[in-house]
């Protein structure tokens, strides 16, 4: 059952949104090891354990349960990706403390370096506010490890409002959808 809309699969001029296919979850995993190869080098262990094979995340599950959207560029290659699952995890309770329902859970955003520095992680942001739309829900709710000075920034940049830090060091935010 479909409970979403892409009101705008028009992410910028060059690329565009859909709904991850089972066919991409081998290019959609190789960009999540190439991202955390790259946090690695900057001294990052964040995501490391994509290194070792293993995937915390379920991308894979996600993929096929729907809640993985993936950007492709004019080539058909995917340079974005970003998981959006509409229930609330394990995770997301431990950091969160509740589930209302109408929240989306903004995980795994990952863009190819090859795009870094073109705004491509600011319009998948904008693109998960105002270009989809889930049947009741009515904010983005994410996370990320309070130490990452740079990610903090960019996600408050974006419009995020901080709500805390948990007890794990890791931050939160919403934004109303539009």
């Amino acid at each position: 059952m479909k409970n979403f809309n892409i009101i705008n699969p028009a992410v910028n001029k060059d690329i565009r949104a859909s709904q991850a296919a089972a066919g991409d979850t081998e290019e959609v995993m190789a960009l999540l090891v190439r991202t955390a190869q790259w946090l690695q080098s900057k001294g990052s262990m964040q995501w490391s354990e994509l290194l070792e094979g293993k995937d915390v995340h379920g991308m894979a599950q996600s993929i096929l349960d729907g809640n993985v959207f993936v950007f492709k560029n004019k080539e058909n290659k995917i340079v974005g990706v970003v998981m959006l699952p509409q229930k609330a995890s394990a995770w997301d309770l431990e950091l969160w403390g509740d589930d209302l329902g109408e929240a989306i859970y903004l995980h795994r955003l990952a863009i190819d370096r090859n795009t870094a520095g073109k705004n491509l992680g600011a319009d998948i942001l904008d693109w998960v506010t105002n270009g989809i739309s889930f049947n009741g829900k009515s904010v983005i709710r994410l996370d990320c490890i309070a130490s990452n000075e740079s990610l903090n920034r960019f996600y408050s940049g974006a419009g995020f409002t901080f709500r805390g830090t948990s007890e794990s060091g890791f931050n939160i935010y919403d934004k109303p959808k539009q």
